[in-house]
Protein backbone atom coordinates (compact mmCIF):
# COMPACT_ATOMS: atom_id res chain seq x y z
CA UNK A 1 0.00 0.00 0.00
CA UNK A 2 1.57 3.26 -0.92
CA UNK A 3 1.52 5.67 2.21
CA UNK A 4 1.67 9.12 0.07
CA UNK A 5 -0.63 10.87 -2.26
CA UNK A 6 -0.96 13.52 -4.50
CA UNK A 7 -3.84 14.87 -5.05
CA UNK A 8 -4.94 18.12 -7.19
CA UNK A 9 -8.13 20.46 -6.11
CA UNK A 10 -9.76 21.91 -9.49
CA UNK A 11 -11.60 24.81 -8.46
CA UNK A 12 -13.27 25.85 -11.30
CA UNK A 13 -16.12 28.13 -12.33
CA UNK A 14 -19.51 25.70 -13.01
CA UNK A 15 -20.12 25.95 -16.51
CA UNK A 16 -23.70 24.66 -18.59
CA UNK A 17 -21.97 23.93 -21.74
CA UNK A 18 -21.21 20.04 -21.69
CA UNK A 19 -18.09 20.80 -24.57
CA UNK A 20 -16.61 23.31 -21.95
CA UNK A 21 -16.84 21.16 -19.03
CA UNK A 22 -15.33 18.38 -20.59
CA UNK A 23 -12.47 20.54 -22.03
CA UNK A 24 -11.99 22.35 -18.79
CA UNK A 25 -11.44 18.91 -17.12
CA UNK A 26 -9.31 17.60 -19.69
CA UNK A 27 -6.72 20.05 -19.66
CA UNK A 28 -6.94 20.04 -15.61
CA UNK A 29 -5.93 15.93 -15.80
CA UNK A 30 -3.10 16.81 -18.54
CA UNK A 31 -1.58 19.40 -16.05
CA UNK A 32 -2.35 16.88 -13.26
CA UNK A 33 -0.28 14.05 -15.29
CA UNK A 34 2.80 16.49 -15.84
CA UNK A 35 3.12 17.17 -12.36
CA UNK A 36 2.84 13.30 -11.23
CA UNK A 37 -0.84 13.92 -9.51
CA UNK A 38 -2.57 10.72 -8.39
CA UNK A 39 -6.31 11.82 -7.96
CA UNK A 40 -7.72 14.92 -9.79
CA UNK A 41 -10.79 16.41 -7.34
CA UNK A 42 -13.73 18.30 -8.98
CA UNK A 43 -16.26 20.75 -7.35
CA UNK A 44 -20.10 20.05 -6.97
CA UNK A 45 -21.69 20.37 -9.78
CA UNK A 46 -19.47 21.89 -11.92
CA UNK A 47 -21.05 21.06 -15.38
CA UNK A 48 -24.51 22.53 -14.44
CA UNK A 49 -25.90 25.44 -12.84
CA UNK A 50 -26.76 25.08 -8.89
CA UNK A 51 -29.97 26.15 -8.80
CA UNK A 52 -33.11 23.51 -8.68
CA UNK A 53 -34.88 24.56 -12.39
CA UNK A 54 -31.78 23.15 -13.73
CA UNK A 55 -30.87 19.64 -12.15
CA UNK A 56 -34.25 18.09 -14.36
CA UNK A 57 -32.49 19.65 -17.61
CA UNK A 58 -29.40 18.96 -17.14
CA UNK A 59 -29.36 15.47 -15.72
CA UNK A 60 -27.77 12.48 -17.61
CA UNK A 61 -28.02 8.39 -16.76
CA UNK A 62 -25.44 6.57 -15.49
CA UNK A 63 -22.93 6.67 -18.85
CA UNK A 64 -23.53 9.80 -20.47
CA UNK A 65 -22.00 12.22 -22.29
CA UNK A 66 -20.29 13.83 -19.31
CA UNK A 67 -19.79 10.52 -17.50
CA UNK A 68 -18.28 8.95 -20.62
CA UNK A 69 -15.53 12.06 -21.03
CA UNK A 70 -14.64 11.81 -17.65
CA UNK A 71 -13.87 7.96 -17.65
CA UNK A 72 -12.14 8.78 -20.93
CA UNK A 73 -9.88 11.21 -19.17
CA UNK A 74 -9.14 9.16 -16.00
CA UNK A 75 -7.75 6.85 -18.33
CA UNK A 76 -5.88 8.44 -20.93
CA UNK A 77 -4.30 10.65 -18.16
CA UNK A 78 -3.80 7.24 -15.92
CA UNK A 79 -5.27 9.27 -12.43
CA UNK A 80 -8.52 8.89 -10.41
CA UNK A 81 -10.79 11.37 -11.21
CA UNK A 82 -13.03 12.34 -8.07
CA UNK A 83 -15.75 14.46 -10.85
CA UNK A 84 -17.33 16.48 -8.19
CA UNK A 85 -20.42 15.73 -9.01
CA UNK A 86 -23.43 16.25 -11.75
CA UNK A 87 -27.19 15.56 -11.83
CA UNK A 88 -28.04 11.83 -12.36
CA UNK A 89 -31.78 11.02 -13.88
CA UNK A 90 -32.06 7.40 -12.89
CA UNK A 91 -34.66 4.63 -14.92
CA UNK A 92 -37.14 5.60 -12.70
CA UNK A 93 -37.17 9.43 -13.53
CA UNK A 94 -35.61 10.85 -10.22
CA UNK A 95 -32.64 12.98 -10.51
CA UNK A 96 -29.93 12.72 -8.04
CA UNK A 97 -27.01 14.78 -7.12
CA UNK A 98 -23.83 12.37 -7.74
CA UNK A 99 -20.22 12.23 -7.60
CA UNK A 100 -18.55 9.12 -9.34
CA UNK A 101 -15.07 8.30 -9.02
CA UNK A 102 -13.11 6.67 -11.85
CA UNK A 103 -9.92 4.60 -11.60
CA UNK A 104 -6.52 5.39 -14.18
CA UNK A 105 -8.11 2.55 -16.03
CA UNK A 106 -11.11 4.69 -16.90
CA UNK A 107 -13.41 2.07 -14.63
CA UNK A 108 -15.97 3.49 -12.43
CA UNK A 109 -14.61 3.06 -8.74
CA UNK A 110 -17.76 4.12 -6.95
CA UNK A 111 -20.37 6.62 -7.10
CA UNK A 112 -22.03 8.47 -4.20
CA UNK A 113 -25.28 10.01 -4.39
CA UNK A 114 -26.05 13.19 -1.85
CA UNK A 115 -27.76 11.80 1.19
CA UNK A 116 -28.84 14.99 2.89
CA UNK A 117 -30.56 17.42 0.60
CA UNK A 118 -30.09 21.31 1.02
CA UNK A 119 -33.42 22.01 2.25
CA UNK A 120 -32.95 25.79 3.85
CA UNK A 121 -33.98 29.34 4.39
CA UNK A 122 -31.78 31.81 6.42
CA UNK A 123 -33.63 34.80 7.47
CA UNK A 124 -31.89 37.65 5.46
CA UNK A 125 -29.51 35.05 3.97
CA UNK A 126 -29.67 32.12 1.49
CA UNK A 127 -32.58 30.11 0.31
CA UNK A 128 -32.83 26.90 -1.48
CA UNK A 129 -34.63 23.48 -1.17
CA UNK A 130 -33.14 20.96 -3.07
CA UNK A 131 -35.75 18.32 -2.35
CA UNK A 132 -37.97 20.22 -4.87
CA UNK A 133 -36.22 18.47 -8.05
CA UNK A 134 -33.82 15.91 -6.14
CA UNK A 135 -34.04 12.67 -4.63
CA UNK A 136 -31.65 11.41 -1.92
CA UNK A 137 -29.46 8.78 -2.10
CA UNK A 138 -29.44 5.71 0.75
CA UNK A 139 -25.70 5.08 0.78
CA UNK A 140 -22.23 5.74 2.71
CA UNK A 141 -19.69 5.65 0.12
CA UNK A 142 -16.21 4.95 1.09
CA UNK A 143 -14.25 3.23 -1.56
CA UNK A 144 -10.73 1.20 -1.40
CA UNK A 145 -7.60 2.29 -3.22
CA UNK A 146 -4.07 1.06 -3.16
CA UNK A 147 -3.51 4.56 -1.07
CA UNK A 148 -6.26 3.36 1.64
CA UNK A 149 -9.72 3.69 1.76
CA UNK A 150 -10.88 7.05 0.70
CA UNK A 151 -14.39 8.10 1.74
CA UNK A 152 -16.76 10.35 -0.10
CA UNK A 153 -19.53 12.62 0.44
CA UNK A 154 -21.36 16.16 -0.90
CA UNK A 155 -21.38 18.98 0.79
CA UNK A 156 -24.29 19.20 3.27
CA UNK A 157 -23.48 15.63 3.76
CA UNK A 158 -20.81 16.55 5.65
CA UNK A 159 -22.18 18.80 7.86
CA UNK A 160 -23.60 15.72 9.77
CA UNK A 161 -20.68 14.35 12.55
CA UNK A 162 -22.78 10.79 12.03
CA UNK A 163 -21.45 10.48 8.46
CA UNK A 164 -17.64 11.91 8.73
CA UNK A 165 -17.71 9.55 11.89
CA UNK A 166 -19.01 6.46 10.21
CA UNK A 167 -16.84 6.79 7.19
CA UNK A 168 -14.17 6.86 9.56
CA UNK A 169 -15.35 3.56 11.19
CA UNK A 170 -15.48 1.86 7.62
CA UNK A 171 -11.93 3.03 7.09
CA UNK A 172 -11.67 6.46 5.30
CA UNK A 173 -8.27 7.93 5.62
CA UNK A 174 -8.90 10.73 3.15
CA UNK A 175 -12.38 12.16 2.76
CA UNK A 176 -13.29 14.07 -0.64
CA UNK A 177 -16.03 16.90 -0.57
CA UNK A 178 -17.20 18.15 -3.68
CA UNK A 179 -18.81 21.28 -2.00
CA UNK A 180 -20.68 24.13 -2.41
CA UNK A 181 -20.98 26.63 0.10
CA UNK A 182 -22.52 30.22 -0.26
CA UNK A 183 -21.54 33.61 0.68
CA UNK A 184 -23.85 33.16 3.75
CA UNK A 185 -22.73 30.20 5.20
CA UNK A 186 -19.32 29.97 4.15
CA UNK A 187 -17.34 32.74 5.93
CA UNK A 188 -18.64 31.00 9.64
CA UNK A 189 -18.90 27.56 8.42
CA UNK A 190 -16.53 26.89 5.60
CA UNK A 191 -13.48 26.01 7.38
CA UNK A 192 -14.94 25.81 10.95
CA UNK A 193 -16.41 22.26 9.32
CA UNK A 194 -13.84 20.67 7.64
CA UNK A 195 -11.17 21.57 10.53
CA UNK A 196 -13.48 20.14 13.20
CA UNK A 197 -14.35 16.88 10.85
CA UNK A 198 -11.32 16.37 10.72
CA UNK A 199 -10.57 16.88 14.14
CA UNK A 200 -13.06 14.64 15.35
CA UNK A 201 -12.25 11.73 13.04
CA UNK A 202 -8.67 11.68 12.73
CA UNK A 203 -8.40 11.77 8.87
CA UNK A 204 -7.82 14.02 5.97
CA UNK A 205 -10.28 16.88 4.76
CA UNK A 206 -10.36 18.07 1.52
CA UNK A 207 -13.46 20.66 0.09
CA UNK A 208 -13.53 21.02 -3.55
CA UNK A 209 -15.43 23.84 -4.13
CA UNK A 210 -16.61 25.69 -7.42
CA UNK A 211 -14.86 29.01 -8.27
CA UNK A 212 -17.34 32.23 -7.19
CA UNK A 213 -19.32 34.04 -10.63
CA UNK A 214 -21.35 36.73 -9.61
CA UNK A 215 -23.12 36.68 -12.58
CA UNK A 216 -24.71 32.86 -11.46
CA UNK A 217 -27.97 32.85 -9.43
CA UNK A 218 -25.98 31.00 -7.10
CA UNK A 219 -22.93 32.23 -5.52
CA UNK A 220 -19.96 29.75 -4.32
CA UNK A 221 -18.11 31.01 -1.12
CA UNK A 222 -14.95 28.76 -3.15
CA UNK A 223 -11.78 28.97 -0.95
CA UNK A 224 -11.45 25.04 -1.85
CA UNK A 225 -9.43 23.88 0.99
CA UNK A 226 -7.27 20.68 2.41
CA UNK A 227 -7.13 20.11 5.92
CA UNK A 228 -5.11 17.11 8.15
CA UNK A 229 -5.96 14.98 10.89
CA UNK A 230 -4.61 17.34 13.36
CA UNK A 231 -6.76 20.04 11.78
CA UNK A 232 -3.99 21.84 10.21
CA UNK A 233 -4.99 24.07 6.83
CA UNK A 234 -2.38 22.36 4.67
CA UNK A 235 -3.89 24.71 1.35
CA UNK A 236 -6.58 27.21 0.72
CA UNK A 237 -7.76 28.92 -2.55
CA UNK A 238 -9.54 32.11 -2.47
CA UNK A 239 -12.62 32.49 -4.52
CA UNK A 240 -11.24 32.87 -7.94
CA UNK A 241 -10.29 30.04 -10.59
CA UNK A 242 -7.70 28.00 -9.27
CA UNK A 243 -5.85 24.87 -8.48
CA UNK A 244 -3.86 23.37 -5.25
CA UNK A 245 -1.79 20.14 -5.00
CA UNK A 246 -1.48 19.31 -1.83
CA UNK A 247 0.90 16.10 -1.01
CA UNK A 248 -0.57 13.78 2.04
CA UNK A 249 1.51 11.10 4.02
CA UNK A 250 -0.81 8.71 5.41
CA UNK A 251 1.05 7.94 8.14
CA UNK A 252 0.20 11.32 9.33
CA UNK A 253 -2.68 9.32 10.35
CA UNK A 254 -1.31 6.65 12.42
CA UNK A 255 0.76 9.22 14.55
CA UNK A 256 -2.12 11.07 15.55
CA UNK A 257 -4.28 8.78 16.42
CA UNK A 258 -1.49 6.70 18.06
CA UNK A 259 -0.84 10.55 20.20
CA UNK A 260 -4.81 11.20 21.18
CA UNK A 261 -6.60 7.95 20.29
CA UNK A 262 -9.87 9.35 19.84
CA UNK A 263 -11.17 6.67 18.37
CA UNK A 264 -9.97 3.79 20.68
CA UNK A 265 -11.48 5.85 23.57
CA UNK A 266 -15.27 5.95 22.45
CA UNK A 267 -17.30 4.90 24.92
CA UNK A 268 -18.99 1.77 23.26
CA UNK A 269 -20.49 0.24 26.19
CA UNK A 270 -22.32 3.78 26.96
CA UNK A 271 -23.41 4.68 23.74
CA UNK A 272 -22.94 3.26 19.78
CA UNK A 273 -23.49 4.99 16.17
CA UNK A 274 -25.11 2.49 13.69
CA UNK A 275 -25.92 2.28 10.10
CA UNK A 276 -29.36 1.12 9.46
CA UNK A 277 -29.84 -1.00 6.35
CA UNK A 278 -33.06 0.23 4.35
CA UNK A 279 -34.84 -2.13 2.19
Amino acid sequence: MCNKIRILQAQIKTTPLPDEAIAKVQDICCQAQNQKVNLVSLPEMFCCPYETKSFPLYAEPEGGQIFSACAAIAKTYKLYLAAGSMAERDTQGHIYNTAYVFSPKGELVTKHRKIHLFDIDIKNGQTFKESDTLSPGQNITVFPTEFGPIGLCICYDFRFPELGRLMALQGAQIVLVPAAFNLTTGPLHWELTFRSQAVFNQFFALGTAPARDLSASYHSWGHTIAVDPWGQILAELDEKEGQQIVDLDLNRIKQVRQQLPLLQHRRTDLYSLTLNKLN
